[in-house]
């Protein structure tokens, strides 16, 4: 009897070329924009010669630096918060028997992912707005709780997925040898743990750094991150350095998303 052929979407006709496709639409644009990242000229549609003079002037420029230097800790405090809870989530909803509501957990968790993010900002603005307006406090510390609220589901993913995947014959083995729950967290636990963390922490991170919408919401006046900075001077004048700016923080978040692919792969 013939065995039947696995099938393949890529001997579908035409799947090579409709692959090249999408990737030149996807990443085309940003080959563009590195491009000109190096233009001479003043003008961010015409090519005026190889030079670094664009990248000098964000260097240079002291309102790129503020913008940066917010855009960090507000990315850092995020990154720790969201990750701190999203540890806390799932160690509960993973080293535990199901329970009656457990999808419902999870829904309410990865809510962030599934709702539109001009609904989150709208409803986190209401919030922070009534607190403003109660305590008088216009610190960046909204900022970071609000981006903290939205990056708890990209923390909470690649946590509960190294979770999922461990052995618990370790934290059992631990339990019969007398150690108590902090000790075995701690001890066993925690190390094992260590690499969803981390790529969870920078996941969230690199989310929070690029966020617009919700940083247009809440921050206040002089409270301007990166990106909002950018979008502020694309209102204004299309500036070449701003395609300089643009460059370096994908290269940022290239370099933390290739970092959390190498902690989050299969090792044999």
């Amino acid at each position: 009897m013939a065995r039947a052929r696995d099938f393949s979407v890529t001997e579908l006709p035409g799947a090579t070329l409709v692959s090249m496709l999408v990737f030149v639409a996807l990443y085309a644009p940003i080959l563009v924009l590195i491009v000109y990242s190096f233009n001479a000229g003043e003008s961010v549609a015409v090519w005026g010669g190889l030079s670094l003079d664009w990248y000098r002037a964000a260097w240079a420029n002291d309102q790129v630096k503020e913008a940066t230097w917010v855009s960090l800790k507000v990315a850092t405090g995020a990154a720790v918060l969201s990750t701190a809870l999203a540890t806390m989530a799932a160690l509960g909803t993973t080293r535990r028997p199901a329970f009656r509501g457990q999808t419902f957990v999870y829904v309410m968790i990865n809510q962030p992912l599934m709702v539109p993010e001009i609904v989150t900002a709208v409803a986190l603005l209401l919030v922070t707005a009534a607190i403003k307006k109660a305590t008088g406090y216009t610190g960046l510390g909204y900022l970071i709780v609000a981006h903290a609220a939205f990056c708890i589901p990209f923390a909470y993913l690649p946590i509960r997925a190294r979770l999922e995947g461990m052995d618990l014959t370790l934290e059992t083995a631990a339990a019969d040898l007398y150690a108590s729950r902090w000790q075995t967290f701690r001890r066993v636990t925690l190390p094992l743990l260590m690499p969803g963390i981390l790529a969870g922490a920078m996941l969230a991170f690199v989310t929070s750094l690029d966020d617009v919408v919700i940083t247009e919401f809440i921050k206040s006046p002089g409270q301007d991150t990166l990106p909002t900075y950018m979008l502020g001077q694309l209102r204004r004048a299309m500036k070449p350095d701003v395609n300089a700016i643009s460059t370096l923080l994908l290269a940022l978040t290239l370099v933390l998303l290739s970092a959390f692919f190498l902690l989050t792969r299969k090792r044999k």
